[in-house]
């Protein structure tokens, strides 16, 4: 029972802390006109904190450090300069997935709620701040594997938010976080549910997405962030990537000096399959010894030369990206990455070493790091025209992948995962491509194949399809599937293929 505790609990708070630093219910509902205008009243940062905030969101420490000590040094106790200081330091700590610096920035954390606990100060933004810092808790303690304090801050931030809702409810920020957390919890999969009912959290996606599209629209001082955040949501799970793009390329254009925008450019455009122009964005992030180190930039450089079979340029910088990276997730995916540079290069003596690299460290919370160590454990052999053509779809060569599908040929001893590849890659590259008839056919028979093979290829073209009849108006049809997609009990990708079709669902209801 633990065990699944802390996998749950692990998994929600890596999803909220993807948003930390940018990133009972009834009181959740609608603005007023009244309280709209009314929230132009509601306390905010001052000039010099505001700064100092834009700068911890461009991940430029020293500076957002110059700007935050003077207001630190006037008003020691006041919400402001203590929120801005946590967003700072928790900004570092999860960036760094430094270990030494965990216990120090705990510490902290008590020390500035204890403050405001104790401070006169009244008003919004200092029940707002006590359950922001409440949260930033949280995800520091599970993110280091302490899931029983981290279960126990989550709740805290949880009925906080809550409470500046119903005692606030013109107060735009306090919409923006606890609508991500009611987002979140509502959309976690099925069997995750149990602990969510143990720490007596609600969730509820409508209710999330109305909070964060309220703080989205009007001004505020984290309007930013909620934009980012909403746009986010809606491109990995209700299939709008153009207006993520978008946005992120304007406010990009807007902040080219901003690390966090650019970054999210390189992943916004690997998403989508964009292998050239993720590879310029990364190109073009702003470095320098003014900005935090992000190692992660490597990692997705790494995937993005492997799309174009650079193996060795894709190889040094995983390599990379291991070597400056402090944390423990993303490394088996890493090491696989590494296997695969190193096999598609014919490098046979460094794909056996980076093979056994990937049981060496790191931990299977996400699901690349769970496949990649799935890998490692069956000793499945890949299919090398497989690999080619499923790293081409990936990088969003489509017609190179159907050309290298082309010489696949499956005999009486191919494998049933192969045989299961191979109808479900065309089928992707086809409805890439925008052949939706051609796609929902090799989806299908991807399906009738698969019986009830525990592999992602017949969930995934269950959720495939479910998409594609749905963007036809065929809602019963994409009932069926979406409920299919559900319906398969293992799989490598289950936790993230349940979420969306659970969304897909609820969007058709």
């Amino acid at each position: 029972m633990r065990a699944g505790f802390g996998r749950g609990l692990r998994r929600l708070c890596l999803w909220l802390t993807c948003f930390v630093w940018g990133i009972d219910t009834s009181f959740s509902g609608p603005l007023q006109e009244a309280e709209v205008a009314a929230a132009s009243q509601q306390p905010t940062l001052n000039k010099q904190l505001a700064r100092a905030y834009a700068e911890v969101l461009k991940m430029r420490p020293a500076a957002a450090r110059s700007l935050l000590r003077p207001e630190l040094a006037r008003t020691p106790t006041a919400a402001g300069p203590l929120l801005v200081a946590d967003c700072l330091q928790i900004t570092e700590l999860l960036i760094s997935q430094d270990a030494t610096g965990y216990q120090a920035t705990i510490d902290a954390q008590d020390q500035r709620l204890s403050t405001l606990e104790k401070s006169g100060e009244a008003g919004a933004l200092r029940a707002y701040a006590r359950a922001e810092i409440r949260l930033h808790q949280a995800a520091a303690q599970v993110v280091f594997g302490h899931e029983v304090q981290g279960a126990w801050s989550l709740r805290q931030s949880f009925l906080q938010m809550q409470a500046v809702v119903q005692r606030f409810p013109q107060y735009l920020p306090a919409r923006k976080t606890l609508g991500m957390m009611q987002f979140f919890i509502g959309s976690l999969p099925e069997n995750y549910r149990w602990f969510l009912k143990l720490l007596g959290l609600p969730g509820s996606v409508e209710t999330g997405l109305q909070n964060m599209r309220l703080a989205a629209s009007q001004p505020n001082d984290f309007q930013l962030e909620a934009r980012l955040i909403l746009a986010l949501l809606e491109e990995t799970y209700y299939k709008k990537p153009e207006a993520a793009l978008q946005l992120v390329e304007t406010l990009h254009h807007q902040q080219p000096d901003n690390l966090l925008l650019g970054y999210l450019r390189v992943s916004l455009h690997k998403k989508q399959h964009h292998t050239d122009a993720a590879l310029a964005a990364y190109r073009a992030c702003p470095s320098g010894p003014t900005y935090l180190a992000l190692p992660y930039l490597h990692h997705m450089a790494a995937d993005l030369l492997l799309y174009q079979g650079q193996y060795a340029a894709s190889a040094r910088e995983n390599q990379q990206f291991l070597t400056n990276y402090s944390g423990q997730h993303y490394r088996k995916d890493a090491a696989f990455k590494l296997y695969l540079a190193a096999w598609l290069a014919g490098d046979a003596t460094s794909a056996e070493k980076y093979r056994r690299q990937i049981d060496m460290g790191g931990r299977t919370v996400l699901e690349e790091d769970n496949y990649a160590q799935r890998f490692f454990e069956e000793k499945l052999p890949l299919n090398r025209t497989l690999t080619r053509a499923r790293l081409q779809i990936d990088g969003g060569y489509y017609h190179d992948a159907l050309r290298t599908l082309n010489s696949f040929r499956a005999v009486r001893t191919t494998p049933l995962r192969d045989r299961l590849e191979e109808p479900y890659r065309r089928a992707r590259a086809y409805h890439l491509l925008g052949h939706p008839d051609s796609a929902r056919l090799l989806y299908a028979r991807t399906i009738a194949l698969a019986g009830s093979a525990p592999y992602y290829f017949a969930p995934q073209s269950a959720l495939q399809l479910g998409y594609l009849y749905q963007l036809e108006g065929q809602k019963n049809t994409a009932r069926v599937y979406f409920k299919k997609a559900l319906s398969y009990p293992k799989h490598e990708y289950k936790n993230s293929t349940d979420t969306k079709a659970k969304l897909a669902l609820k969007e058709l209801e």
